[in-house]
């Protein structure tokens, strides 16, 4: 059970949209994935859900594939809404935590979803898309990948400041070091990483350096810890939340206490026994009182500062 201490919990990124996405969409139930009917009564927990944009999809199969996914959000919210409310705003989640029910925002991972056409970034905002993930692992129209190393390209330094204008957050998550370094030149408004660790701890190429998180920090951004075993540790061997607490120690040193949250990565990759179910999450609050941070630090990390984010920018 949560603690009473606690105020929620807020979690950037999980794909559990596309969870099996080669299976029949009716086999599958977001309610039972997501383990809407395990959590405590009364929790305030909003979840961000990711349609994601597989790296081979491009140009009419990449839109296409937001649609289906998209069009399968939206009637989960309704099988669900006794449970569950899709939210555009601050104001839309707090109207669902006041109902007693989880908060739901549409989000994308992978700016293929824009097929290249500005356009789309007013039709995105139209159907309730709240964050896009810039990139994947590879390149696409915005910019690429920590597999590759090119940068922000002409397209996508004219789509973020429209991504920006049409109040959908810029999450840099999987972008490579040049594109992140090209990318704080344009951006005007603080942006997220939905889901990455510290490279400092683990050395994939996929999480922040310590001069990205201080972009968060000094930008008041959010950085969303992931769950994923080899984002955690070097050779993915996570035994224990001690591994995680490593990043979370680690960003506070850089004073990150404002700015980190949870970004967890369910149904998108492997996750330690001690993480790998949402209701497991909420035990991370106790384990960080154990370990000596206040109450007030702990819920900052599970719940605050998201909550204050989405209040000023969402």
């Amino acid at each position: 059970m949560i603690s009473m201490a606690a105020t929620g919990m807020i979690d950037l990124h999980c794909d559990t949209l596309i969870f099996k996405h080669k299976e029949e969409r009716s086999l599958i139930s977001l309610e039972s994935n997501i383990s809407l009917l395990k959590m405590p009564p009364k929790t305030k927990w909003a979840q961000f859900f990711a349609v994601f944009i597989l790296d081979h999809l491009r140009g009419q199969g990449a839109k296409e594939f937001f649609e289906t996914n998209c069009d399968y959000f939206y009637r989960e919210m309704e099988r669900s809404k006794n449970l569950v409310s899709p939210c555009r705003s601050f104001s839309e989640i707090e109207n669902a935590f006041n109902e007693g029910k989880f908060a739901a925002i549409l989000t994308v991972e992978g700016g293929a979803v824009l097929a290249g056409e500005l356009e789309r970034v007013a039709y995105l905002a139209q159907k309730g898309v709240k964050a896009l993930t810039l990139t994947w692992n590879g390149p696409n129209e915005v910019c690429s990948g920590h597999d590759t190393d090119g940068g922000i390209t002409e397209f996508g330094r004219q789509a973020i400041p429209e991504l920006e204008r049409h109040g959908i957050l810029v999450d840099t998550s999987h972008i490579n070091d040049r594109g992140f370094e090209e990318l704080c030149l344009i951006t005007k408004k603080p942006f997220i990483a939905s889901h990455s660790n510290s490279r400092s701890i683990c050395k994939h190429r996929r999480n922040l350096t310590d001069e990205h998180f201080s972009e968060f920090v000094r930008r008041g951004g959010l950085v969303g810890l992931n769950y994923c075993v080899n984002f955690i540790k070097d050779g993915g061997n996570v035994t224990s939340m001690d591994d995680l607490y490593r990043h979370i120690e680690h960003f506070l040193s850089l004073g990150g206490e404002d700015v980190l949250c949870l970004g967890s990565d369910y149904d998108g990759a492997p996750l330690p026994a001690c993480l790998d179910s949402v209701e497991k999450s909420l035990t991370i609050y106790d384990y960080l009182i154990s370990k000596g941070l206040t109450h007030q630090q702990a819920d900052k990390i599970l719940f605050q500062n998201a909550h204050n984010f989405f209040q000023k920018y969402l």
